[in-house]
């Protein structure tokens, strides 16, 4: 272990200690579950300890309840998106005929997919993400995406153009 690996790793053990139960607590309300509040608090603490340039984040860090919160909140927006991906995959896998039910392997995988798709689009924020679903999965035209959402269509072609260099990106990035 580096030294700096060592400092980092004494840094988030003094921030643990000082802040695990006030962000439990802080927790606890919000997702009205003890238990996935403690999930929650160790999997802020992992995505601390993770962090590109932890050691300098930490460092900055001025408020550490603000800092902590903030990462809990973008958590729990994460767990909320998953939990209404998953009941949508699951309602329209109960909609099939058994015929076309597929094995609970593969099912795990195009779910995985899906959490995964869902992330990458959320990273493009919510009006070229939407524009973009528009487009791509209800194949509307530009026009009718400029009238629906409330912006010109020049815009659109804009959110469809970065969304297709994002998905592009994302998929080279990532060996796809």
């Amino acid at each position: 272990m580096s030294m700096q690996d060592a400092s980092l790793n004494t840094q988030v053990s003094h921030l643990y200690q000082a802040q695990s139960q006030w962000l439990h607590g802080w927790l606890r309300p919000r997702v009205n579950c003890r238990h996935l509040a403690a999930d929650l608090v160790q999997d802020v603490f992992i995505r601390v300890l993770t962090a590109a340039d932890a050691a300098a984040k930490l460092s900055a860090v001025r408020e550490p309840k603000g800092y902590l919160a903030a990462i809990a909140r973008r958590l729990m927006i994460d767990r909320l998106r998953r939990a209404h991906l998953e009941k949508a995959w699951l309602q329209v896998m109960a909609e099939q005929p058994e015929a076309l039910q597929m094995p609970p392997e593969q099912h795990l995988a195009l779910l995985e997919t899906l959490y995964e798709l869902d992330a990458m689009l959320a990273a493009l924020g919510e009006p070229v993400r939407q524009a973009f679903l528009l487009s791509q999965v209800e194949g509307m035209p530009y026009k009718h995406i400029a009238t629906t959402l409330g912006i010109s269509e020049m815009s659109v072609r804009r959110y469809i153009t970065k969304a297709a260099e994002h998905c592009m990106l994302y998929s080279l990035s990532h060996g796809l």
